[in-house]
C-alpha cells in the first residue's frame, strides 16, 4: 500500500496530487500528522510542501470545476479529519482524470463527504459570529476568545472587521494557539502567551480588563436572565441551538 505523508496544511495536500501525477504513483492513504499509519503500509513517501506546485493544481482544479465547488474543497479540509484527507485527495483525482463534470455526481460517497464536511466547518464559522462575546482592556482593545471545533477563525474574521471598523480587537483560537489582531486598519495573524490566566478561563483579570468592564458584564448577566420567560425555558432546546461547548467563553453563561 503507497501511502503519501503530508504536512497537514492545503498547500501540503495539493502538492501530494502534483507529485501522484508527475511521479506516476497515486496514494491508497493520505495521513496528516497525527494521523494513523495504515498497519500494512509498504510504500510511504512524504511530501514536501511545494506552493508553487499547489498553486498549480489549484488553477487546474478551477478550470475544471465551478468556483463554488472548488470553495466546497477548501472549506472540507478546515475540519481537520485525518479519515476525511483520502477522500478530498481521491475526488480532487477523479476530477482530473474524469472528461466529464464530476462536480454533481452525487452517487460519490468522495463528493458528498466533501460537501457535508464544508456545510459543517461553515456552520463552526457561524457559530463564532454568534457567540463571540469580547471583553474591553484598559487599552481600548476588545478581546475574544474560544474553541471552536474547526479551523474557522480567518473565515469570521472578515466579519469582526466590518463590525468594528476603526476600533481594535483581538480574536484568539484557544485550542490551535493562533488569533488575529486588528489594530483600525491592518489585520494580522498573532499568538499569545498561555501563561496568563485569561488564557485559561477566557476572563481579562483586572489589571487587564477596562475599568467599567465588569459592571458591563454584570449588566449583560442581568440582561439575559430577567428577560427569559421561566414558562418557555427549554434547556434541551437551548443546548441545541447554543452548544454546551461555548459556554465556557460566553458572558451571560457564567456567574449567574
Amino acid at each position: 500500500m503507497t501511502v503519501f505523508r503530508f504536512d497537514g496544511s492545503f498547500d501540503g495536500l495539493l502538492t501530494g496530487v502534483f507529485l501522484a501525477y508527475s511521479a506516476k504513483k497515486r496514494p491508497e492513504c493520505v495521513v496528516a500528522p497525527g494521523g494513523e499509519m495504515p498497519l500494512f503500509s509498504s510504500d510511504v513517501v512524504d511530501v514536501v510542501t511545494d506552493v508553487s506546485k499547489s498553486e498549480r493544481v489549484w488553477n487546474a482544479l478551477l478550470r475544471k470545476v465551478s468556483r463554488g465547488a472548488a470553495s466546497a474543497m477548501a472549506i472540507s479540509f478546515l475540519c481537520e479529519d485525518n479519515a476525511f484527507y483520502t477522500s478530498l485527495f481521491r475526488f480532487i483525482c477523479r476530477v482530473f482524470d474524469s472528461a466529464e463534470n464530476v462536480e454533481s455526481d452525487f452517487s460519490d460517497a468522495d463528493l458528498l463527504a466533501i460537501l457535508e464536511n464544508s456545510r459543517r466547518v461553515k456552520g463552526e464559522a457561524h457559530r463564532v459570529v454568534q457567540f463571540m462575546r469580547f471583553q474591553k482592556a484598559a487599552d481600548d482593545t476588545y478581546f475574544g476568545i474560544m474553541e471552536p471545533r474547526y479551523d474557522v477563525m480567518h473565515m469570521a474574521v472578515e466579519h469582526f472587521r466590518d463590525r468594528f471598523s476603526d476600533g481594535k480587537f483581538i480574536i484568539y483560537d484557544r485550542r490551535r494557539d493562533y488569533g488575529y489582531y486588528y489594530d483600525g486598519r491592518r489585520l494580522e495573524r498573532m499568538r499569545l502567551s498561555s501563561d496568563r490566566s485569561h488564557m485559561t478561563t477566557g476572563i481579562l483579570p483586572d489589571d487587564m480588563a477596562d475599568a467599567d468592564e465588569q459592571l458591563f458584564q454584570k449588566l449583560w448577566r442581568t440582561y439575559f436572565k430577567y428577560t427569559a420567560i421561566p414558562e418557555r425555558i427549554n434547556p434541551r432546546k437551548q443546548r441545541q441551538d447554543m452548544p454546551v461547548r461555548f459556554w465556557k467563553y460566553l458572558t451571560e453563561k457564567n456567574g449567574l
